[in-house]
């Protein structure tokens, strides 16, 4: 069952990642809007109906995800920093956007990646801690974000750029994992080694945000991704090793 559910929300992600492609393409072009939206529709088909046949294909990503709502993992909204918008407010706008709610910060575990499908947070600084399904040897992580080309408004000053990853033990004691730069420029899914492995697993990851790409009012998280290896897949390994 797990498997299965990875395998639809990989292949979600793959058909975000062409349509976001796509429509680049398209912007660069100078398409016009309803013949692009045209355009998107029928890749959108296209792509769908190539995938029907995703698992059959063989088809994996390189690096498993661990954060991922559709295989149990959840964020800890006690550690986790308010949603911009505050509480009680029905309506709130993230220009160019309105919501009828804030969306919350499990968000940043679906694979869907669109234009204001993200977890907002006040100001340029928060924090999210994601409880992962198991026990994971951290490998790596990755942070999504839109591309300028598909931002209605153009720009995308709050997307994320310093930031640090920590592992965070039974008793709330955190260990830094890593500090990184995203880079806004760059490819919209950008991953990053951890810069020290550690002969430990955790089962939550808190990700900080430590300063956005200059938007002074809010920052927007789109993906958070963790990649790594479940306990007894590393003990396997380190047992064959000695073999």
């Amino acid at each position: 069952m797990r498997a299965l559910k990875e395998t639809e929300a990989q292949g979600s992600a793959v058909r975000g990642n062409i349509l976001q492609a796509v429509s680049e393409v398209l912007g660069d072009h100078g398409v016009q809007e309803e013949k692009r939206e045209e355009i998107l529709q029928l890749t959108e088909a296209a792509t769908k109906k190539v995938l029907e046949n995703y698992p059959q294909m063989g088809l994996k990503t390189t690096r498993q995800d661990w954060a991922l709502e559709a295989i149990g993992a959840t964020t800890d909204e006690e550690r986790t920093s308010k949603s911009y918008g505050g509480q009680g407010k029905k309506t709130w706008w993230l220009s160019p956007f309105s919501f009828s709610s804030a969306n919350p910060p499990a968000s940043i575990l679906q694979p869907r990646i669109a234009p204001g499908n993200c977890w907002a947070f006040p100001g340029s600084r928060g924090h999210v801690a994601i409880r992962l399904p198991e026990q994971i040897w951290p490998m790596a992580f990755s942070i999504w974000h839109i591309s300028e080309a598909v931002s209605p408004s153009g720009e995308v000053s709050s997307a994320p750029k310093d930031f640090a990853v920590s592992g965070v033990d039974e008793a709330a004691a955190e260990t830094l994992l890593g500090t990184f730069t995203y880079e806004v420029h760059k490819e919209i899914a950008q991953t990053f080694p951890v810069q020290k492995e550690l002969p430990r697993t955790f089962r939550c990851i808190k990700f900080q945000v430590q300063s956005n790409w200059g938007n002074p009012e809010y920052s927007c998280v789109y993906r958070v991704q963790v990649h790594g290896k479940t306990a007894s897949h590393k003990d396997h390994l380190q047992t064959q090793d000695l073999l």
